[in-house]
């Protein structure tokens, strides 16, 4: 841990402060989190709490970013392992849903209803936030650049293609709107197949063994981002 002593003992008190949020969150959820509990459990008097995190919006903020970025870690470790775009992509995949099913508050706190009164700072989460989607996307362009992804010339509205070119410009990426488009739509789609199994969409008794259908749902949306043929 670097820095000054003063400035490791910061840090090992903010990691502490985490931890029991976390703990907190999967008990109680993120509408019922308290500062004071929390100091409770570290075993200060909650000023001691405050002079780390000012407010409940601060511990959530906290919370949102660790959870973003250890999601990000793991979807990064995943992907690192594979070498072609398409076991990449599937790795992403896998990984996501790993984490979800591990950590269904963290992921609910990340995915899931917003908590009332609170608004996540975008000067914080943002770039946490779309740590898994960049990575995603990077997997999609240099699909395309190596040939990987079959082509599609299914028309774009003009307004969407606008936003598509823009989204094109800002993150320099070669595939055609169309394929952006269908990114997107897979982008959506698998965090949608997480949430239905994470927040129980499914019902108790429907699926036996939800991770065979979330395989198919992923071979499928490989198909739909161009990926041909996927056993």
């Amino acid at each position: 841990m670097p820095g000054t002593p003063r400035e490791r003992a910061r840090e090992q008190t903010l990691q502490d402060i985490t931890r029991i949020g976390r703990e907190h969150l999967e008990a109680v959820g993120a509408a019922a989190l308290s500062l004071r509990a929390v100091a409770r459990d570290l075993g200060v008097v909650s000023s001691a709490v405050y002079r780390y995190v000012k407010s409940r919006d601060e511990l959530l903020t906290l919370l949102v970013v660790d959870g973003y970025n250890e999601l990000g870690v793991e979807v990064d470790a995943a992907v690192a392992k594979k070498s072609e775009p398409l076991e990449q992509f599937l790795a992403l995949g896998r990984s996501v849903r790993a984490w979800a099913v591990r950590e269904p508050a963290r992921y609910g706190l990340l995915y899931g209803s917003p908590v009332p009164g609170y608004h996540a700072p975008g000067e914080q989460t943002t770039t946490p936030g779309t740590r898994v989607v960049t990575t995603l996307v990077e997997i999609l362009d240099r699909a395309y650049r190596g040939g990987l992804l079959s082509g599609d010339d299914t028309d774009v509205a003009p307004a969407l293609g606008a936003d598509l070119e823009r989204i094109r410009t800002d993150l320099c990426l070669e595939m055609p709107a169309p394929l952006a488009a269908r990114g997107l739509i897979v982008w959506s789609s698998l965090f949608g197949a997480v949430n239905f199994e994470v927040f129980g969409q499914y019902g108790p008794d429907t699926f036996a063994e939800p991770s065979e259908l979330f395989e198919y749902q992923l071979r499928v949306l490989a198909k739909v981002a161009g990926f041909d043929p996927v056993r």
